[in-house]
């Protein structure tokens, strides 16, 4: 004997399966809203590393060109003319200096997207790593006439050594980054300060500059490598960017962190926090270029 269904049944069964294809093409239709933002983010992805590519590029070929031509200048200076030569060689430096900076950032940078990047942990000296990166910043700062105001780290016997366990490569790479940007948005004639301190265990180093600042609402965008602050050529901003993404990546690697408290025409002061490593030391150094190392590996 076959079922017979109701009409109240067959109502019921139609009302269920409209709900369910009701429900299908909602989920069908957020699915395909979310296909379009994702596809929307990739593009603005590729348009924004094909505009990173091309600020990176014009960074490195412009000093190289700029070398090029002074150096072609120079082997062309009559002898009485030898006092053009170190005008020129000044400017050489700048540029050699500038296009050595660039390139640290960026095999940095592509070590860190390819995860082949770590942690290697010394005994540094820390006040000798500051005064080596502010030393290699002194012909730099010299030319907008700025000076760097210092207030290093003193310990109980009121010494200015003292040491810390962490990264001294990272850390110098760190700090010349934050260096280079106060130099290089600074307003002329005045200072740049540096403080050095540890409390609880944390590493904390703070430099502040006099210049045009940064908006409160680009806090956040000056830490993203792929993008500026302003994509026009001549951006008093440019230049922001890969160093601070590639400071940040590295400070993230030594679990610490970075503030940043800044308003336009008001300047910017950048604190870095770095807690001291708890990793075996592989040795001590006085700064990031001399090592001394401690222990034979054992095999």
């Amino acid at each position: 004997m076959t079922n017979q269904l109701s009409d109240s049944d067959l109502l019921a069964e139609l009302k269920q399966r409209f709900e369910e294809n009701k429900k299908a093409l909602e989920d069908l239709k957020n699915l395909n809203e979310e296909l379009i933002q994702v596809n929307k983010k990739l593009e603005e992805s590729e348009s924004l590393k094909s505009h990173f590519v091309s600020n990176i590029t014009n960074e490195i070929i412009n000093p190289f060109t700029s070398i090029l031509g002074l150096s072609k200048a120079i082997l062309s200076v009559d002898k009485e003319n030898w006092k053009r030569v170190f005008s020129m060689i000044a400017l050489i430096h700048e540029e050699a200096f500038s296009l050595d900076f660039q390139f640290r950032n960026i095999f940095v940078a592509a070590k860190i997207e390819a995860g082949d990047i770590y942690p290697e942990i010394f005994t540094v000296d820390i006040n000798n790593l500051v005064d080596s990166v502010l030393e290699a910043f002194k012909y730099e700062a010299k030319k907008k006439k700025l000076i760097f105001k210092v207030q290093h780290h003193e310990r109980l016997d009121k010494t200015k050594s003292f040491v810390f366990k962490t990264d001294p490569e990272k850390l110098k790479l760190i700090l010349s980054n934050l260096i280079r940007n106060a130099i290089n948005f600074s307003f002329e004639d005045n200072q740049i300060e540096i403080k050095i301190w540890v409390s609880e265990n944390d590493l904390k180093i703070y430099v502040k500059d006099y210049g045009i600042g940064i908006s409160k609402e680009n806090h956040t965008i000056i830490f993203d490598r792929f993008n500026r602050l302003d994509s026009g050529i001549n951006s008093i901003n440019r230049g922001h960017g890969l160093g601070l993404s590639v400071s940040k990546a590295l400070i993230d690697m030594l679990k610490g962190r970075i503030e940043v408290d800044s308003e336009i025409e008001k300047g910017a002061c950048f604190t870095i926090i770095i807690p001291e490593s708890d990793a075996h030391s592989e040795g001590f150094a006085s700064d990031a270029n001399e090592t001394f190392f401690s222990d034979v590996e054992e095999f």
